[in-house]
């Protein structure tokens, strides 16, 4: 029996997924791990529960190890980085960045596994000491460390890791400013009557937001930075950068094919346009249900499914990757936000003829002791009554509604569905019609009179 030589480049979330599946269904093959850093498999979307204190070790972040990794059967080399790659020769090359040692491997089949890297603009002062990136476990530890001799904290980019570490910092006593391009933080994924709600309880716990203005230039000061921006100028003694991330893939360029924003080409089965190299994780893009075309969305739940598909499907094509509707959701001040799929002016800018509707009505009725309203807004095709993309925002735990609609953009469900579609009803949880149903007629009725 011939052994198959599987080299993984970058083991966060995908690299890890993809080794666990190989080793866990075929333990005969010769799983060969290259990480940049010391770590493996950091969950980047709990530093800021770290750095807020609720979660007090940082090390529970982390869900594997090379040790793990090595008990399964990888070769594990922690702060190697991969230089050179001949896909012709099936050959890499390898710097051991302690030693500064540099080897060459082969390889049967390639996993492409890089992750992404916090954008950096080319603005004047960036690389200024008192600008902090968040990203991974390093950055995490330097962000906590640092912030305990910190008063004031800027942060710059109003996107989901933006909004949480302002969370994080406000509670921990910190004077904390929010700055984005952007009129609204969250845009991408809400609505203003939801964005503003949240603006009102950022600004009830002491939180300035300098929204609708772009940074200019950081300039070092005798106790931190100048943040200057093109309305006003914000001191303080961190500046942390939060305004998005690119596809690390520069070493592949050439070798497989890639969008216009370089991340890279992947089929159903996760092969790339080289037939023995595979891709996954914020890497590579992925097909974006709503719209049926491919997206660079860097999430944890994109990358985890797709390295376990590339592990799969290296012996052979098996399951097809079945795409994502973006799902996501966060906690802000006790406000449960969560959304799937399209806002109106997102599927409106992808050329759909599309509607929405938002209504707000209590989880469950008003006769039990207390109950909690949920805010909800629905997006639909108003050719096919498809349903598009949908946003909750509430006290109560509605994170799995968004698990639901998800669903319902997957299998191109319509609003006529959602609004008469069986849940359980019990006083307790909900009403005789789920508020997803309440929404779904809602909808209806509002589709049904143009």
């Amino acid at each position: 029996m011939t052994i198959m030589k599987v080299v993984i480049v970058g083991c966060t979330h995908a690299g890890t997924a993809a080794a666990n599946q190989i080793l866990s269904a075929h333990p005969e093959t010769e799983v060969t791990i290259y990480e940049r850093n010391d770590n493996v498999s950091f969950l980047s979307c709990g530093i800021a529960l770290y750095l807020g204190g609720e979660v007090k070790d940082p090390q529970g972040l982390f869900y594997s190890s090379p040790d793990a990794l090595t008990k399964l059967g990888a070769r594990v080399c922690m702060q190697h980085d991969v230089t050179e790659i001949d896909a012709v020769n099936k050959q890499i090359k390898v710097t051991d960045l302690v030693t500064g040692e540099s080897k060459s491997d082969s390889y049967d089949k390639l996993i492409v596994t890089t992750g992404s890297w916090p954008v950096i603009p080319p603005i004047e002062g960036i690389d200024g000491k008192h600008v902090y990136l968040c990203k991974n476990y390093d950055h995490a530890k330097k962000l906590f460390e640092h912030a305990k001799k910190a008063q004031r904290i800027v942060v710059i980019g109003g996107g989901y890791i933006g909004v949480e570490l302002v969370e994080a910092y406000n509670k921990k006593g910190h004077d904390v400013t929010l700055i984005d391009g952007l009129p609204r933080m969250l845009s991408k994924y809400f609505d203003h009557e939801y964005t503003d709600r949240l603006a009102t309880d950022f600004a009830d716990q002491g939180v300035k937001l300098a929204l609708d203005r772009t940074v200019t230039s950081f300039e070092d000061t005798d106790d931190g930075v100048t943040v200057h921006t093109s309305n006003g100028d914000y001191d303080a003694e961190m500046a942390i950068l939060c305004i998005g991330f690119r596809p690390n893939t520069d070493l592949f360029k050439g070798l497989v094919a890639m969008n216009r924003d370089g991340s890279i080409k992947t089929n159903d089965y996760m092969q790339t346009s080289n037939p023995d190299i595979f891709g996954a994780g914020d890497a590579v893009a992925v097909h974006y249900n709503p719209t049926h075309k491919d997206a660079y969305i860097p999430l944890a739940t994109n990358a985890v499914r797709q390295g376990t598909l590339v592990g799969i499907n290296i012996f052979e094509p098996t399951v097809k990757y079945m795409g994502t509707q973006s799902s996501s959701g966060l906690k802000l001040y006790d406000q449960t936000l969560v959304s799937s799929g399209m806002t109106l002016e997102h599927a409106l800018s992808e050329g759909f003829d599309a509607d929405s509707v938002t209504i707000e009505d209590n989880y469950r009725p008003e006769f039990m002791p207390s109950t909690t309203p949920v805010l909800m807004t629905l997006v639909w095709d108003k050719k096919t009554r498809k349903i598009l993309g949908a946003q909750l925002m509430s006290r109560h735990d509605v994170s799995q509604s968004a698990n639901l609609i998800s669903v319902c953009i997957q299998n191109e469900n319509t609003i006529d569905f959602l609004a008469f579609v069986d849940m359980l009803f019990q006083p307790q949880f909900d009403r005789p019609f789920n508020y997803l149903n309440l929404l779904g007629q809602a909808a209806v009725a509002k589709a049904n009179q143009n």
